[in-house]
C-alpha cells in the first residue's frame, strides 16, 4: 500500500507535496519521492526512508515548479532499492512524463516478458514501469488516450498519478481496488490516496476519482474520462480494517465509524467476560472502542505504543518485524495484573507479533487473556497490494482459531464472521474484495499463483 499526493497549480507545489506525503507516511515506509514541473523542466527528489528522512528545507525550494507528484512507497513487486523508489521519471519522444503508482498489477510477468522481447528495456524492477513502456509505445495521439490505452492492457490493482509538461492525470483502475480523492486546493487541484492529506493541506474535498475513470487536470480545468466498461467493483476492505488512517473518509465513508462498527459486531457474535477491553494500539484502537460500549465492559489503554516506531506489519524483513514489536509496545502493568482481559486486534497475518503480545501480557500478570479479531481469518494470499503473497506464510492457511489461540498463547481467539464484517460496512458488502478470506479472486491471480489455493479449495 503506497502514498499518492499531486499539486496542480499552487506556487508552494513541493511543499504541499511533502505535507501530503508526511500524512501518508502510514502507508509506506521504504522511501518517498515528489517530482515537479515548472513549465520548462522537470525536478526531482527520492530517497529510501521516511518522508522526514529524505526532504529538507533545500531539498524543497530545489524542486521549482507549480505542478507536481509525490509518492510514499511499501513494496509489493520490486525490490526495497533506490532504483524502485517513485515517482518513476523518463524522456521520450513525446516529451518528459512522471508516474507514482499505488497497487500492484497481476499480468507484469506476461507484460514484461512481451515487451523485452520487442526491444524494451527497463531501467527497475517495478511493475509501475510496464505502464510506461505502454504508453510510450501506444499508436494514440494525446497522453490521456496513450494512458487508457495502456491501461486497457494491465490487469489488477491501481491508482495512478501521471505529471507531464502540461497535465495531472489521475487514474483508477474499474474494480476500484485502490482509493484517490481530488480536492480543490488554493485556486489549483489536489489528489490523494486519502482525505486526511487534504486535511493536513487546507485542500477542499470534491469526491472520490470513481472507478474506471480517468481525470486530466490542466490550465483549462478538469475532465472526465471513463474508456472502461463499467465492472462489479472489489475495493479494498483492509483500507477499513487496517491501513487507512481513521480520520480519512475512504469509498466515501469515514473509517473511524467503521472500525467502531466492526468492533460492536464482534461483541454480538463472540461475548466473554473480562475485566476489561484493551486495544492492540493503534490501528486496534477503534474496534475495542466499539467492542466495549456494546459489551458494557470497561475500556482501558492497557498497552502504550512508542510513536517513533513504524508500523510493524509493513516492515520489509521479518527480522526487522520482531525487532519492532518489543520496540513498538508496552504494557501498564499494573492495571494488567490478575485481570481478564479482553484484547482486540484488527487483523492476524503471520502470527509473529500476536505470540509476542500476548507473551508481554502474560509477562505483565494477565490471568485470562481473550483475543478477538475484527477481521475474518486471513487464508489467501492477496495479489492486489497488500503484504502477505504466499500461503506457507499465513497462519490461518492451515490451522484453526482454536490451534491460533495455542501457537499465540491466548486463552481463546474469536474472529468476526464475514457476514459480520460485511454487515458492520458503510456501504454494500458486494463492493468489497474479499478474496483474502475466502479465494475468490475477482481479478485472476498471476499464472502460476493459483496452485495450492486450488487444491485447497478442492
Amino acid at each position: 500500500m503506497c502514498g499518492l499526493f499531486g499539486v496542480f497549480n499552487h506556487k508552494e507545489a513541493s511543499k504541499m507535496i511533502y505535507l501530503g506525503l508526511y500524512s501518508l507516511q502510514h502507508r509506506g515506509q521504504e522511501s518517498a519521492g515528489i517530482v515537479t514541473y515548472d513549465g520548462k523542466q522537470a525536478f526531482s527528489e527520492r530517497g529510501m526512508g521516511l518522508v522526514s528522512d529524505v526532504f529538507n528545507e533545500e531539498k524543497l525550494n530545489a524542486l521549482k515548479g507549480a505542478t507536481g507528484i509525490g509518492h510514499t512507497r511499501y513494496s509489493t513487486t520490486g525490490s526495497s532499492v533506490l532504483k524502485n523508489a517513485q515517482p518513476f521519471i523518463i524522456e521520450h519522444a513525446g516529451g518528459f512524463l512522471a508516474v507514482a503508482h499505488n497497487g500492484n498489477l497481476t499480468n507484469t510477468r506476461a507484460l514484461r516478458n512481451k515487451l523485452e522481447a520487442e526491444g524494451s528495456i527497463f531501467q527497475t524492477t517495478m511493475d509501475s514501469e510496464i505502464v510506461v513502456h505502454l504508453i510510450v509505445k501506444s499508436k494514440k495521439k494525446n497522453i490521456e488516450d496513450k494512458i487508457a490505452d495502456a491501461l486497457s492492457q494491465v490487469e489488477g490493482a491501481y491508482s495512478f498519478l501521471f505529471l507531464t509538461e502540461n497535465e495531472l492525470i489521475a487514474a483508477r483502475d474499474p474494480r476500484g481496488f485502490k482509493p484517490l480523492g481530488l480536492a480543490k486546493c488554493h485556486g489549483g487541484y489536489a489528489l490523494a490516496s486519502e482525505t486526511s492529506a487534504f486535511d493536513i493541506t487546507q485542500a477542499e474535498y470534491i469526491r472520490e476519482v470513481e472507478p474506471g475513470e480517468i481525470v486530466v487536470i490542466n490550465k483549462n480545468g478538469i475532465r472526465s474520462l471513463n474508456p472502461f466498461p463499467e465492472i462489479r467493483h472489489a475495493f479494498c476492505i483492509f483500507e477499513y480494517i487496517y491501513f487507512a488512517k481513521p480520520d480519512s473518509n475512504i469509498y466515501g465513508e469515514n473509517v473511524y465509524l467503521a472500525r467502531k462498527a466492526l468492533g460492536r459486531q464482534l461483541a454480538r457474535e463472540l461475548p466473554a467476560k473480562a475485566d476489561m477491553v484493551l486495544p492492540i494500539p493503534d490501528s486496534g484502537n477503534y474496534a475495542a472502542l466499539g467492542y466495549a460500549e456494546e459489551s458494557k465492559i470497561p475500556f482501558e489503554i492497557g498497552i502504550i505504543r512508542n510513536h517513533y516506531v513504524g508500523r510493524t506489519f509493513i516492515q520489509p524483513l521479518q527480522k526487522m518485524r520482531d525487532f519492532s514489536v518489543k520496540l513498538k509496545l508496552n504494557p501498564t502493568r499494573q492495571l494488567i495484573r490478575n485481570k481478564d482481559i479482553i484484547v482486540v486486534e484488527d487483523s492476524i497475518v503471520r502470527g509473529t507479533t500476536s505470540r509476542s503480545r500476548m507473551r508481554t501480557l502474560r509477562e505483565a500478570g494477565a490471568r485470562k487473556i481473550h483475543m478477538r479479531v475484527s477481521c475474518p481469518p486471513i487464508k489467501y494470499p492477496c495479489y492486489f497490494g497488500i503484504d502477505f503473497p504466499t500461503r506457507n506464510e499465513l497462519v490461518a492457511a492451515s490451522n484453526e482459531p482454536n490451534e491460533i489461540a495455542k501457537i499465540i498463547g491466548a486463552d481463546s481467539l474469536g474472529y468476526i464472521s464475514l457476514e459480520g464484517m460485511l454487515k458492520s460496512m458503510p456501504i454494500k458488502g458486494s463492493e468489497f474484495c474479499t478474496s483474502c478470506f475466502t479465494g475468490k479472486y475477482p481479478v485472476k491471480p498471476p499464472e502460476g499463483t493459483t496452485k495450492s489455493v486450488l487444491e485447497k479449495k478442492q
